[in-house]
């Protein structure tokens, strides 16, 4: 049999491309080397899937990092409330949370999976588990087909790469697909780590593991001048920082920065060097005759107080009542610049998504379709685009899926 659209990859990107060219008319066919769909999709959001962001088109904007305007018309033919739309015509009801973070009432990816699945059998694709591609076949500049790992050939006039990237490997996300569009001819941008933890080199840090701090500021420092900054909240590690305020600066610190890299948290953002110099004089006032480490916690957490007083040199000991002056200074520009030494990022398969792929200046981003190869389209995390933690990175599969597979069917 031979196809009309051939997808690669069983992941959101994949999905929505098959669900929309199917929905077409278009003979597709869905293929995936696991053996089953949606194996990344089931772990994000801890499970939980955060599955869009309910903010407006420049809300989006503002929270991708990497190659914004390329994604313009995919958003805009593909956006939020459409793709909320569709899930809950289909029975999966949505909530919005904080920082306009949409998931499923249920708090189960399972059901946004089982949701794209009903999609794609009523639209009538063909659905290949355990098929990995080797090799796309490529015929006066334009595709014929693909051939299968166990070299079966599937012929076809239109093939999508929707394989994703590097991180999280151990569901299926390795890379291949950049093999796939290199040996198409197109450029490939080095992979790198997009929303990772970050090692610090302190090592006080590991006495705070499992310490979250639910709102901070963190700005990332080079020669006095701020670089990055995001705020939100933070988890001390054992080996360093996370949380989604870490993740969201790692995206801008992994692209071009050299470690180490001086960042700067402010446990205190709410309140001016003022208003909580104010408020440290009032705890101390209020506590005369006890030891600087006992009230502290007052203002910052209890198992931060050792350490604010070991970087600002000041006795734990010291009664309230015998603080200088200098040393309250002291107190409260730590308390809004604690100093950590960036060492370096945690692993790209940790990453939650892959920054880098392949290069957009070879991609249409009208259409999805490659510049290079006629018929040939890339959707999702394979192409080099990358946005803040928050729901944006699976819009952006979503909308490039849904893109790439009704442009596959518009040249039908």
């Amino acid at each position: 049999m031979k196809y009309d659209l051939i997808v690669i990859g069983g992941g959101p990107a994949g999905m929505m491309s098959a669900i929309t060219a199917g929905a077409e008319g278009m003979r597709t066919i869905l293929t995936e080397k696991n053996n089953k769909l949606g194996k990344k999709l089931r772990i994000t959001g801890k499970g939980r899937c955060n599955v869009t962001n309910y903010g407006d088109l420049e809300d989006f904007q503002r929270s991708i990092i990497t190659n914004g305007k390329f994604l313009y018309s995919s958003l805009y033919a593909f956006d939020n409330l459409r793709l909320m739309e569709l899930l809950e015509s289909r029975g999966v009801k949505l909530k919005v949370e904080q920082g306009n973070r949409v998931f499923p009432v249920s708090d189960r990816a399972g059901d946004i999976i089982d949701a794209l699945f009903r999609l794609l059998r009523q639209n009538k694709v063909d659905i290949r588990l355990n098929t990995a591609i080797q090799n796309i076949l490529i015929e006066d500049n334009h595709v014929h087909g693909v051939v299968t790992c166990d070299n079966n050939v599937i012929k076809g006039d239109k093939v999508v790469i929707a394989s994703g990237g590097m991180s999280w490997q151990q569901t299926g996300s390795t890379g291949d697909g950049y093999k796939l569009a290199k040996d198409a001819g197109h450029e490939i941008v080095k992979p790198r780590p997009a929303l990772i933890p970050l090692e610090i080199k302190e090592p006080w840090v590991k006495d705070l593991q499992g310490l979250s701090l639910n709102n901070v500021n963190i700005r990332a420092v080079v020669e006095k001048r701020v670089i990055a900054e995001q705020s939100g909240e933070m988890l001390f590690t054992h080996f360093g920082i996370s949380g989604p305020a870490v993740l969201s600066i790692s995206s801008y610190l992994s692209k071009t920065l050299q470690h180490p890299l001086n960042l700067q948290v402010d446990i205190k953002p709410d309140l001016s060097a003022g208003e909580l110099d104010h408020s440290l004089q009032e705890t101390l006032n209020k506590n005369k005759g006890k030891s600087l480490k006992n009230v502290l916690h007052d203002l910052v957490p209890r198992r931060m107080v050792p350490v604010i007083l070991q970087i600002t040199k000041v006795d734990d000991n010291k009664k309230v009542d015998r603080v200088s002056r200098q040393e309250r200074e002291r107190l409260v520009h730590i308390i809004k610049n604690i100093p950590l030494t960036l060492k370096k990022m945690r692993p790209l398969n940790e990453a939650i998504v892959t920054g880098g792929g392949v290069g957009i200046k070879e991609i249409n981003p009208s259409t999805m379709e490659s510049k290079i190869v006629k018929g040939l389209y890339f959707a999702g995390e394979i192409i080099d685009v990358d946005a803040l933690t928050g729901g944006y990175n699976l819009q952006i599969a979503f909308s490039t899926g849904y893109l790439s597979g009704i442009s596959a069917a518009v040249s039908k």
